[in-house]
């Protein structure tokens, strides 16, 4: 199966030096605020809906623990009322030969053993480095011009859409000199979205910030639900960076990395026609 087309085009100046820095920076802030989270999420493996939480509310969606069945530890994940064994790889995880009750693997958290100041401490400085990059990209991509050019959906990008996405599925990756339709409403839904949902979930269970601005909690629904919106997004950010990286590897790697470290990409040689 093809899966570009033809890529003997011109080589050309695809990505600004903001674009590529604040890439970077990001790519460091959501792998360490990634792992630090869930460190913080060890200390209450569970998620809830409403202002308050514990045994006596019914709101919980998700908890994450480990149990005794035929006297073996096991693994139990609850998911809106249903139960899973989840027996080495969550709840219940392999350590020297033997189970040990662990929400999440060593290998995926910050610090890999059970250390929720720290934990913090890492979380909170990337975040505020994500509200920093999050700014700088934003005014240079106002004076560059590449939020207008790459980033924001228009008309057209919406009626193309559907032949965009019949092209992602059947493998037929093109390397244009904008972004594609699918890639505009992918990014922009990650950055206008998906980001700002996240750190304003964040302060949001923060109690400094329930003093300043206690129209969060309702805003949110309390700060339960926030957390539990804080953690939803976090599990599409993940699946979005995946993706992210197939697409590269599909597309050709050396050309996808070379334009986010050089700023210089090859476009398909119908494009320089065009």
């Amino acid at each position: 199966m093809k899966l570009t087309a033809e890529r003997d085009g011109p080589i050309i100046r695809r990505h600004a030096l903001t674009t590529r820095l604040t890439h970077w920076l990001w790519v460091i802030c959501l792998f360490f605020l990634l792992l630090s989270g869930l460190q913080i999420f060890m200390a209450r493996p569970d998620l809830y809906i409403g202002q308050q939480s514990g045994f006596a509310f019914d709101n919980s969606i998700l908890s994450i623990g480990a149990g005794y069945q035929n006297g073996e530890l096991v693994g139990v994940t609850r998911l809106f009322g249903s139960s899973f064994d989840t027996t080495g790889w969550l709840g219940a995880i392999g350590n020297a030969g033997t189970l040990q009750p662990q929400t999440f693997p060593s290998w995926l958290t910050v610090p890999s053993y059970r250390d929720l100041a720290t934990g913090r401490v890492v979380h909170f400085f990337f975040a505020w480095v994500l509200v920093g990059t999050l700014l700088l990209w934003l005014v240079g991509s106002l004076i560059n011009r590449h939020l207008s050019r790459d980033i924001l959906p228009r008309g057209r990008d919406v009626a193309a859409l559907p032949s965009d996405v019949a092209d992602h599925a059947r493998l037929r990756l093109h390397h244009r000199r904008t972004y594609g339709p699918l890639q505009k409403l992918s990014y922009f839904g990650v950055l206008f979205v998906a980001l700002p949902l996240m750190i304003a979930t964040g302060l949001t269970m923060s109690p400094g910030m329930n003093a300043w601005a206690p129209w969060t909690l309702d805003l949110f629904g309390g700060r339960q639900t926030a957390r539990t919106i804080h953690f939803t997004v976090m599990l599409l950010l993940v699946l979005f960076v995946a993706v992210h990286i197939a697409m590269v590897l599909l597309a050709g790697p050396f050309n996808e990395l070379r334009s986010m470290v050089t700023g210089r990409m090859r476009v398909d040689r119908e494009e320089d026609a065009a």
